[in-house]
């Protein structure tokens, strides 16, 4: 299971799509990739994953050769398996936002597909990538909303005095992005200097890492925890939704 979540992230499948491509709750596919197996999943929500990668056997997991070409095809099949995300809904649903929410909506879709159709390096559909991840977490890291409204300050767009965040955090990371981007601008911080503050970037990506496994083994736990209450030894087809759900209530129970 650990190298289907791997082969996630580097396809850039969110947890939310992949839900909605499997057709089940975003904590359902939590619980589905907290197992240890992709063969104690449902045989259905197998087959479709199977699909959408392309392979024929779960054993091929391990030496799928991910490739750009690969990317864009898995990338295919999730959109056309994902309705609520196509295009066409989305410009349905514009008639629940008012003309100005409307505008913004209409011109940032007109200007990603112009990009894209214009991408010949792929470098756009990366970008993208990275966007669609960036967007994903502004909710739970406000800092990410800062780094939008001091690139919009800088480049002219915005006034660079005004606050629509908590003022004070917003006022206190800009002076500080500045201050790293004139560092990074004017030559100062060469590859030699900065060697020891990468390796502390990559060792608290790392932990934070760590922290997600002891959540999988958390949800492990719990699974264990599951078949006993319901009297059952393993998981299988017949009872795949009812210990799931389990899972899920006993999660509940901590909360």
């Amino acid at each position: 299971m650990e190298q289907l979540n791997k082969l996630l992230t580097e396809l850039g499948i969110s947890k939310v799509r992949l839900a909605k491509y499997l057709g089940v709750s975003r904590q359902m596919l939590y619980n589905y990739l907290a197992l240890d197996s992709l063969n104690d999943w449902p045989k259905e929500k197998t087959v479709k994953l199977l699909s959408l990668l392309n392979l024929k056997e779960i054993g091929e997991l391990n030496s799928l050769e991910i490739t750009g070409e690969y990317i864009i095809e898995v990338e295919y099949r999730l959109n056309e398996g994902v309705k609520d995300s196509s295009n066409k809904e989305i410009l349905t649903d514009l008639k629940c936002f008012n003309k100005k929410e409307q505008e913004v909506l209409s011109d940032i879709i007109s200007l990603l597909k112009e990009k894209l159709l214009d991408d010949k390096s792929k470098d756009t559909y990366n970008t993208y990538r990275y966007l669609y991840h960036f967007l994903q977490s502004t909710e739970t890291t406000p800092e990410l909303n800062y780094i939008l409204a001091y690139m919009s300050k800088s480049l002219g767009f915005t006034d660079p005095m005004e606050f629509i965040y908590n003022k004070d955090q917003q006022f206190i990371f800009e002076s500080i992005l500045f201050s790293a981007m004139t560092l990074y601008n004017n030559g100062g911080a060469s590859k030699s200097k900065i060697t020891e503050t990468h390796k502390r970037f990559v060792q608290d990506i790392e932990h934070k890492n760590e922290e997600k496994l002891s959540r999988t083994q958390e949800l492990n736990t719990a699974k264990v925890q599951a078949l006993k209450e319901l009297g059952y030894t393993e998981i299988n087809e017949s009872n795949a939704k009812e210990v799931l759900e389990k899972i899920a209530e006993i999660q509940s129970r901590k909360v």
